[in-house]
């Protein structure tokens, strides 16, 4: 990838203020949240339950509005982006988004390829080999003829995440990908997701409760707490003692040596 291309951002907010829109008032969520995600970049987004973390990915996929400020794809704002331009910039893994578990696994992954097919969903060759390496990168080749039904959370989840890259757009959003997986596998969700962006210089940014994992394997975090935000590498963020506010210290506490929280001895 070009010096230039590298430092140019894929994602940016200025001043965003997210939130809902009631009858006749407005419920904010978090304000002043100003952050940039570059190509090749992990971003986790954490916080505690309610604080907005699913409420921030749909703003900048464009499923809900901003209450005010913006968001930038590629410098241009969102608010002017169609939804099938928007279709070839943002792959999109949602929690308990709805899928037919009758399909195969590589039928799956190749909706993927909708934004580029004609009238009739025809896969060109091209579709085909998108399709092919997407099953490669996320090492399930071998689950390709397999039914959606058959299969495990763990797996089903590397099967989504194949289909958003055979998508082929430079930033994919994902709300918990880990959900309802082990420890193992949400290490080795976390590790794939790591390789992902290394390879294909794509950006990820995906929320999360797995703390403890996003501060060893995340390039950035973004921290929503109490209408705040915060923004930075796992590094910074431990200096600025920025994880020790997001939680109660009567049952947890955050080690700032070891960079991971930890459940407060008993008296």
């Amino acid at each position: 990838m070009a010096a230039e291309e590298k430092n140019k951002a894929i994602l940016k907010t200025e001043k965003l203020s997210i939130g809902y829109t009631l009858k006749h008032s407005e419920k904010l969520i978090a304000s002043e949240i100003n952050f940039e995600v570059f190509p090749g970049e992990l971003v986790a987004v954490i916080g505690a339950n309610g604080m907005g973390k699913s409420t921030l990915l749909r703003t900048l996929s464009s499923i809900q509005i901003p209450l005010s400020g913006a968001v930038f794809l590629n410098r241009k704002n969102l608010q002017n982006i169609d939804s099938k331009e928007l279709s070839n910039l943002i792959g999109l893994v949602l929690t308990e988004q709805p899928i037919s578990k009758n399909l195969s696994v590589y039928e799956l992954v190749a909706l993927g390829r909708q934004p580029y097919t004609n009238w009739i969903g025809t896969l060109s060759e091209k579709d085909k080999e998108e399709v092919r390496k997407a099953l490669k990168n996320v090492g399930i080749e071998d689950l390709a003829e397999r039914r959606c039904y058959e299969l495990s959370d763990g797996q089903l989840q590397k099967v989504l995440i194949a289909r958003a890259l055979a998508q082929d757009t430079s930033l994919v959003i994902l709300d918990e990908p880990t959900t309802h997986l082990d420890l193992y596998h949400q290490a080795y969700i976390f590790k794939l997701l790591k390789k992902l962006v290394r390879e294909t210089k794509k950006s990820m940014i995906f929320a999360t409760h797995e703390i403890n994992l996003a501060i060893q394997l995340c390039d950035k975090i973004i921290i929503l707490n109490n209408e705040k935000f915060y923004f930075g590498n796992p590094c910074e963020l431990i200096e600025n003692g920025i994880f020790e506010q997001l939680f109660p210290s009567d049952l947890i506490q955050f080690d700032s040596n070891l960079g991971a929280f930890r459940i407060k001895s008993a008296e």
